[in-house]
């Protein structure tokens, strides 16, 4: 068993995060006030070659491998929530479905500028009657010649207004349940999309988290994603890397809380001395510090066994549950360090507790993840 990373992999994540400190940190605290989506950064992000990190060269990746895109995503997510969840929305949910299931042509016209960054991706996968119960989906889309006519309302989509092209669940046969789901591309512009309102959150600002409605859109047969009636599985498979991806940007939230609450600690001074030499202080910061090496390496353990290629649905949901858990636990104790101090937006400390909550409820709940992983420890 080897822990160790790459020489590759150790000067990657050197470059990322000089990429984040250098680009991202120096904003951080202004995206989240402004609630404004750094588009620049999103640019900068696909000239380095971060949006289309695991997909070949021939498509405008960079034909790295999935260890690869946790590192970029526990690095930016570091320094920012935000600009994480973008990265992971894109790529993970966006390009990685079209990567998987897409013909030649759709990876040609749809991939390769979405991995180079010359267009947003987005993944309309949520609806007001299905969340959770994903195969509740009452989007559905009917053919009429050579074309899809797709009607229906998506929610809660990051990326959402913003994006260029969208990957899209609906029904194809309303009376199959789940066996009746099929994924289509939609390009923005095309009549009868239309982004509905941007939502005001708790966490993650800078991110667009939008409605999506289709009335009446007709898109290309060709724009069908794979099989028809085989979206269900299909969007299984994306949630798994998914999962992976937004286990590693709760790493990176907590290890960013945990880093300023160390320094805090060694700075800040109360009883003639700083309060890092008391035992309550120490005890947070020994649990913080336990709770991100373990969710780390359940995370790339996962990341590991998607790269070999092997089964890895229940370790992401394990690593998704446990280091999002992990990551409240860390940011709470952080704030907790700072006093009333990690109360106030003066501190990062209290954006990355808001930031974090959301990586629970993302990619299916936690609540979702157990049932996953019971699923599997019982042979279901």
């Amino acid at each position: 068993m080897d822990f160790e990373f790459s020489e590759e992999h150790r000067m990657f994540r050197r470059m990322v995060r000089d990429f984040a400190e250098t680009e991202i940190a120096p904003r951080a605290e202004d995206i989240d006030a402004t609630d404004a989506f750094p588009f620049d950064i999103f640019k900068k992000m696909g000239e380095i070659g971060l949006l289309g990190l695991p997909f070949s060269e021939a498509y405008g990746g960079s034909a790295s491998d999935y260890v690869s895109m946790v590192i970029a995503l526990e690095e930016v997510a570091r320094v920012s929530g935000s600009v994480a969840i973008t990265l992971d929305a894109h790529t993970s949910l966006c390009c990685e479905p079209i990567y998987l299931f897409g013909t030649e042509e759709q990876k040609q016209k749809y991939l390769t500028p979405l991995a180079c960054g010359e267009k947003i991706g987005a993944f309309g996968l949520t609806e007001p009657q299905a969340g959770s119960d994903a195969g509740a989906t009452r989007t559905y889309a009917v053919r009429d010649g050579d074309e899809w006519v797709l009607n229906g309302q998506k929610i809660y989509i990051t990326n959402g207004s913003i994006a260029d092209v969208v990957v899209v669940t609906a029904k194809t046969d309303l009376d199959a349940g789940t066996r009746g789901i099929s994924a289509f591309i939609v390009e923005k512009g095309t009549p009868g999309f239309q982004p509905g309102r941007d939502e005001k959150k708790m966490g993650l600002k800078g991110s667009v988290t939008s409605e999506l409605f289709f009335e009446n859109c007709r898109i290309p047969a060709q724009n069908l994603l794979g099989t028809q009636n085989q979206g269900f599985k299909q969007f299984l498979v994306t949630l798994d890397a998914g999962r992976v991806a937004i286990a590693a940007m709760a790493v990176g939230l907590a290890q960013g809380a945990y880093e300023r609450a160390l320094a805090y600690a060694q700075e800040r001074e109360q009883f003639g001395r700083p309060i890092a030499s008391f035992q309550a202080v120490q005890w947070m910061l020994a649990e913080s510090a336990t709770d991100i090496d373990a969710a780390r390496l359940m995370v790339y353990r996962a990341a590991w066994l998607k790269d070999q290629g092997l089964r890895f649905t229940k370790e992401a949901s394990m690593a998704k549950l446990f280091a999002t858990q992990a990551s409240e636990r860390v940011c709470w104790k952080a704030i907790q360090v700072h006093g009333g101090y990690g109360y106030v937006r003066e501190y990062e400390v209290e954006r990355m507790y808001r930031d974090q909550r959301l990586c629970a409820i993302g990619e299916g709940t936690n609540e979702i993840q157990r049932l996953v992983i019971a699923r599997q420890i019982l042979g279901k």
